[in-house]
């Protein structure tokens, strides 16, 4: 078989699983080893037809897939990768750009500031902000709060209770200590709780992942501008929601920001990875990360976006977002975002209506929390009977103090259909 054959099978398997994913069991109905028991023990001695690559796909690598593409993924936060960006990500990977520098790829590295450009218009960020790709929010942060270090010399990174746990993590890395400040009744970060002394950065997030709840960013800026503390927003998935005007009333007070991060690869269509990290302190991150050795010194004036984050080789990230924005649009992505969060309003209301089920926090977005009257464990145990049914895979939290139900939907291939059947078999677990 040639490259071109062999391609055209690929784009059929690809094509082909896009239109079946929905039938598919959503969770992975494998056990713990099971994958690697039906693989070699040893690498083949010659090499085989990429046919059979594409077997071995099916019979042993798809039954161990969980379905981020289904459209009944509903934990976590649900993503899809589009169509355009799947084709955009193929020709990245043809292209292999390696961007340690401008020289060595000047296509990846203005594509990339220019996209950082695009999508700020688009979600109404401050013009003139210096934007970057990294591989995920738990790296933007990483480089937003080592930022932070170098900027004001402080050692610890204020965050509250309901902060994404990556930013405790990079806290670890970075050798700052982390201090949790707790939350008021609608799961935000409480202002009158925050302690900045000796901060290098405060975390502020719009749209945490348990409840999408969204923090006082105004108030929080006021603090950190007084005690010339760093502010860092982390908007990884709600971000992406202000594309639309009627939801961009999650965005006041991000202007003062001096970094933020969103993820296209949540609630933008793009496929993982693709997370833009935005400051107006670039400085701060060139003075954090820049070091050039001899043999990448060279006589060009432009900027190497390398000089901003922990990585030196940089893939060619901005195609695939680059693709995904052309073939959208502003519209395009307005109407899927809009119908996400109306499915969510559908599923609320759902719930709300049914006698014995309770909604157990504010919906600001398209996730939303809820539980069956009964024990924590009675919960629990609804939620495992539908995973492990294969008709929906959803998550949970614990929010004061009890077991709660999380359903988010981000997917664009999620319908009406789709949402209806997730509650049929929420209260089908429910009734035993």
């Amino acid at each position: 078989m040639t490259f071109r054959e062999d391609g055209a099978a690929a784009l059929e398997w690809a094509a082909r699983y896009l239109e079946r994913v929905g039938e598919l069991p959503v969770l992975a109905q494998v056990e713990p080893g099971e994958v690697r028991s039906r693989l070699p023990a040893a690498p083949p001695e010659s090499g085989e037809p990429f046919a059979d690559v594409l077997r071995d796909l099916d019979e042993i690598l798809l039954p161990g897939t969980t379905h981020w593409q289904s459209p009944r993924f509903f934990a976590y936060f649900a993503n899809s990768a589009s169509e355009p960006g799947i084709l955009a990500e193929l020709l990245a990977a043809t292209l292999n750009s390696v961007a340690f520098i401008w020289r060595t790829s000047p296509a990846s590295t203005e594509l990339e500031a220019h996209m950082l450009d695009w999508t700020a218009q688009l979600l109404g960020l401050p013009s003139g902000w210096h934007g970057h790709i990294e591989d995920t929010a738990s790296v933007s942060t990483i480089a937003a709060l080592a930022a932070a270090r170098e900027a004001n010399g402080g050692h610890v990174v204020v965050c509250s209770e309901e902060a994404h746990s990556s930013v405790e993590r990079a806290a670890r890395l970075l050798g700052l200590e982390t201090r949790k400040v707790p939350l008021d009744a609608e799961f935000r970060l409480d202002p009158t709780a925050v302690d900045l002394a000796d901060a290098a950065a405060l975390v502020a997030t719009v749209g945490t992942t348990s409840t999408t709840a969204v923090d006082p960013v105004p108030l929080l800026a006021d603090a950190c501008e007084a005690a010339d503390v760093w502010l860092h927003v982390d908007a990884a998935y709600a971000g992406s929601a202000w594309v639309c005007p009627e939801l961009r009333w999650s965005q006041e007070g991000v202007e003062r920001a001096d970094s933020v991060v969103v993820n296209a690869h949540k609630w933008l269509f793009t496929p993982m990875d693709c997370s833009l990290l935005w400051t107006r302190k670039p400085e701060a991150l060139r003075a954090a990360f820049s070091l050039v050795p001899e043999y990448l010194r060279t006589s060009d004036e432009a900027e190497s976006l390398s000089d901003y984050g922990p990585a030196l080789g940089r893939r060619f990230r901005s195609l695939k977002l680059w693709a995904v924005l052309r073939c959208y649009g502003r519209e395009g992505l307005q109407v899927r975002i809009r119908e996400t969060v109306r499915l969510a309003e559908q599923f609320e209301s759902s719930v709300r209506d049914e006698p014995g089920w309770e909604l157990c926090a504010p919906r600001r977005f398209s996730v939303v929390c809820f539980r069956r009257d009964g024990s924590d464990g009675e919960n629990e145990a609804i939620v495992e009977r539908v995973n492990r049914s294969g008709e929906a895979f959803l998550s949970q939290t614990r929010l004061n103090g009890r077991y709660v139900i999380r359903l988010a939907i981000g997917s664009e291939r999620t319908t009406e259909d789709d949402v209806r059947r997730a509650w049929d078999a929420l209260r089908a677990a429910a009734a035993g």
